[in-house]
């Protein structure tokens, strides 16, 4: 009879075990995890950044030499009503190298070049110009009073910005965040 205590310090040792577990799923499922900018079901949907920046035009390290992010509020307008794509008529998406969609237009987080960095062309100064003409422009689709760049937006801008500035060695002061990126 030597297992009878045995067996009940087992028995308590699990009950005790199950109402844990029971108490830290409980709380877990009042607050589900969020999902981060990295979610695997949403992440394998994205383009490598490599493959985003590249171009058919061969890129040289001494035609870039700063990097500027702006935000810009632009919404859809349908232009060619055969189809249902909606392009974008907004002088500061036509005046970057790379757009980093919302999720309301494009894959959040979705990073495009546009025909500016296919050509390699140069970006037009603007009245918040920080850059030069050897400035690659990114410009990411929110603005800087109510809808602010998702957790995806910030991160492959992060990510974008990173591979550039290394592809052609742009130092990290000549690289221009709007005023509250975070």
């Amino acid at each position: 009879m030597l297992s009878q205590p045995r067996r009940t310090k087992v028995f308590a040792a699990a009950l005790i075990s199950i109402v844990i577990l029971a108490v830290a799923l409980k709380s877990l499922n009042s607050s589900p995890p969020p999902a981060g900018a990295f979610s695997l079901s949403e992440y394998y949907h994205l383009a490598p950044v490599e493959k985003v920046i590249s171009s058919n035009i061969s890129q040289t390290s001494r035609h870039w030499n700063s990097i500027e992010i702006n935000y810009t509020n632009t919404k859809p307008i349908v232009i060619n009503k055969q189809s249902s794509r909606s392009d974008l008529v907004n002088y500061d998406v036509l005046n970057c190298h790379f757009i980093v969609w919302n999720g309301l237009v494009g894959g959040n987080g979705q990073i495009q070049s546009t025909e500016k960095w296919q050509k390699q062309l140069l970006t037009i100064p603007g009245r918040t110009w920080y850059g030069s003409e050897q400035t690659i422009r990114i410009g990411v689709i929110a603005d800087d009073k109510i809808n602010y760049p998702t957790d995806f937006q910030t991160k492959r801008t992060e990510a974008l910005v990173e591979v550039l500035s290394r592809m052609f060695d742009i130092k990290s002061e000549s690289i221009y965040y709007p005023g509250n990126w975070w």
